[in-house]
């Protein structure tokens, strides 16, 4: 009996449309969908927004950039009329507005002061990121009078 190692001609258009699929499913990374995906972030903050709140008079406003192909989250922080000195500037998460949450990491401060700005960057863990892009972040600004925060802001990230 003889074998033949012919393939009909169906099979191997098959076979081809088939490897050619999967060359493409396997090419694709679920990294490309954030290329060049980048965000703003927002934040004005007062005393009514601390849980609990205060009678500071003081305000602050955040801007910032949020890449999400690289994780870097820059900000810029600038406060006024605080009660005492800026003595730390903090990030929290995941919480609502008028929640409070734990601490994820502290800010620098660049121009301390009553009236002071905080800027820089940071790279966000994959789980911060989740929470930045969530709208569930705050920061809040420490005085001497106020130690546990006199102003706080909800962090708001929109796609640009």
């Amino acid at each position: 009996m003889k074998m033949s190692f012919f393939v009909p001609k169906t099979f191997r258009l098959l076979f081809a449309a088939a490897l050619v699929v999967s060359t493409v499913f396997i090419s694709c990374s679920k990294d490309d969908d954030n290329t060049d995906k980048t965000y703003t972030t927002t934040g004005n903050s007062t005393s009514s927004q601390m849980s609990p709140s205060n009678a500071s008079t003081a305000t602050g406003t955040l801007s910032g950039t949020y890449n999400a192909n690289t994780n870097v989250w820059q900000y810029t922080i600038t406060w006024a009329n605080l009660s005492a000195t800026a003595g730390l500037v903090q990030v929290y998460g995941p919480a609502a507005a008028g929640v409070n949450a734990s601490l994820l990491f502290p800010l620098s401060i660049t121009t301390p002061g009553v009236s002071g700005s905080a800027s820089g960057s940071v790279t966000l863990t994959d789980a911060q990121e989740t929470i930045l892009l969530a709208n569930n972040m705050y920061y809040t600004i420490s005085s001497a009078t106020y130690t546990g925060g006199e102003i706080r802001g909800q962090i708001t990230a929109s796609a640009n």
